[in-house]
């Protein structure tokens, strides 16, 4: 007898979340699970993302706190967050949104490049296509921001090297519960910030499961 959803989760979410463990990722991609906003929907989960130099083989799939003890420093970090609202939200045109995040350091040359956010946004629709998710086919309501930032030292840090920190934050609206594809989406926007090469060498599957525990704390709304 197959056992359902947990008492009030609702089916499609669970659906949803079942699709994301599934998913293979490329071998850099560290994943952690992490608490979820809990006043923005009814339900929710998110996941923690690095892009770490060198990782290979089993280790790339979800970590626990005692990984990072050890991680060599990211070349690209973000977020990955699931909203449901059954009932829906005007703005989502949806009962889902994914909303996500990058982060990651550039050259210092990058900052003075006037087409750096285009380029960067671009990104995004890029990875979305990637993975077969065309604008209007398989997401709606897309948006989001660029931000960079010039980092330059004084003082007593006078001589360490420029860093141009960037930013992206994107929202979207997918179309199905099939969000393992918008998370393998999301995996190559930060290996892309991160300027990993597109093609890995091989990939790592996604095999942790949400615990009852974890899937309690990450789906039970305000």
């Amino acid at each position: 007898m197959t056992s359902g959803p947990p008492t009030g989760v609702p089916v499609d979410f669970a659906a949803a979340l079942a699709d994301l463990r599934h998913q293979a990722l490329r071998a850099e991609v560290r994943l952690t699970e992490i608490p979820a906003p809990r006043r923005v929907a009814p339900f929710s989960a998110a996941l923690a993302g690095d892009v770490l130099p060198g990782a290979s083989g089993p280790s790339a799939g979800p970590a626990g706190p005692e990984d990072h003890d050890h991680a060599e420093e990211p070349l690209a970090t973000g977020r990955f967050v699931v909203l449901h609202d059954p009932a829906g939200q005007e703005a989502w045109h949806g009962t889902f949104r994914v909303v996500t995040l990058v982060r990651a350091t550039l050259e210092p040359e990058m900052a003075a490049d006037p087409m750096l956010a285009d380029v960067a946004w671009s990104w995004v629709g890029e990875c979305l296509q990637s993975v077969g998710l065309e604008p209007g086919a398989g997401t709606v309501a897309e948006g989001g921001t660029v931000t960079r930032v010039l980092s330059q030292s004084y003082g007593a840090l006078d001589g360490a090297p420029d860093a141009v920190d960037l930013e992206i934050r994107a929202s979207w609206t997918p179309l199905d519960t099939h969000l393992g594809t918008h998370l393998r989406a999301w995996a190559a926007l930060l290996a892309m910030a991160a300027g990993v090469p597109p093609l890995p060498d091989g990939v790592a599957a996604l095999t942790r499961r949400f615990s009852d525990r974890s899937r309690q704390r990450h789906t039970v709304g305000p």
